[in-house]
């Protein structure tokens, strides 16, 4: 009887290891069933709450294509897309087999067109746009005056053919007005001929008012100043001439000392080779530049 009774509880404790991979199997199969359960879930995608979702992430970044749609997202948020030009993008990509928005466009319903089923959404992705800074606008209404200027200018000399005497060019520091020193001045001389008068006043006109500060800049060639000059060098003779038009700015034609600024480079500058005598002439000169307050972000 002792024998038998010990035997028992080795018996049972053999039954108890044989049945432990129920457990294993148990937790597979639960495992398995979680696995399927999500992979149901992720295959059925909510258009609706997709399109709010990327919307709404599309207005967070202010970028001009959508977030999740594989544009460029933020690095393209410098374009600059009106609401109309939203709607109408969306309008096109709509009835040409659901493509994809074209580059440089924005879907308004984030990017999946699945707004179409929801005006609310629509109207959400309008903000997306991109929307001017302060210094954009204002480097925007700078260069909308320049141009202007450039073009009043440009008119006036080919009307008073005045092409050979007066020169007009846009460069990177503002626009350029080159006067030629023979429609200017005597040889070797500052004072200003009264044949280059008018054209002085009309310049003083348009620089009223421009908001922008003018550089008066007086340039020579290298040919030193003759014997019993009044004036020392080329770095006197230019600043004067410089002086001269700036002094007929100020006390003929009434403008606010704040506007300039002049200098004398004598012949430092050359904008034309020295070594001819047309490239001399066309270095001596008088140069107005309307300077450019802000410049464009590079």
């Amino acid at each position: 009887m002792r024998q038998r009774n010990r035997r028992q509880p080795r018996a049972a404790a053999g039954n108890e290891s044989r049945d432990r991979w129920m457990i294993t199997y148990a937790d597979l199969i639960t495992l398995l069933l979680i696995f399927f359960v999500i992979l149901y879930a992720m295959s059925s995608l909510d258009s609706q709450k997709y399109a709010i979702v990327s919307g709404s992430l599309s207005d967070t970044f202010k970028s001009g294509s959508a977030v999740l749609e594989g544009g460029s997202g933020v690095l393209e948020g410098n374009q600059e897309i009106t609401g109309t030009d939203v709607s109408k993008d969306h309008n096109e990509d709509s009835g040409t087999a659901g493509g994809p928005s074209a580059p440089g466009s924005v879907n308004a319903n984030g990017g999946n067109g699945a707004g179409a089923d929801n005006p609310a959404t629509g109207q959400e992705g309008d903000g997306a746009s991109h929307e001017p800074s302060a210094r954009e606008l204002a480097f925007r209404e700078q260069e909308a005056k320049l141009a202007a200027l450039m073009g009043v200018i440009t008119q006036y000399v080919e009307e008073n053919n005045l092409g050979e005497q007066i020169f007009v060019a846009d460069k990177p520091q503002g626009i350029a007005i080159t006067l030629s020193d023979r429609f200017l001045f005597d040889a070797g001389q500052a004072e200003l001929k009264s044949p280059a008068l008018p054209a002085l006043r009309q310049l003083s006109g348009l620089f009223r008012g421009i908001g922008a500060t003018i550089s008066i800049e007086g340039h020579t060639d290298n040919v030193p100043v003759t014997p019993g000059s009044v004036y020392r060098d080329n770095w006197e003779l230019s600043g004067a001439r410089a002086l001269s038009v700036l002094r007929f700015f100020l006390d003929k034609e009434g403008l606010s000392p704040a506007t300039f600024q002049y200098a004398g480079y004598a012949d430092t500058r050359p904008a034309y080779d020295n070594t001819t005598a047309e490239g001399k002439q066309r270095n001596r000169r008088v140069e107005l530049i309307v300077l450019r307050q802000l410049q464009e972000k590079e």
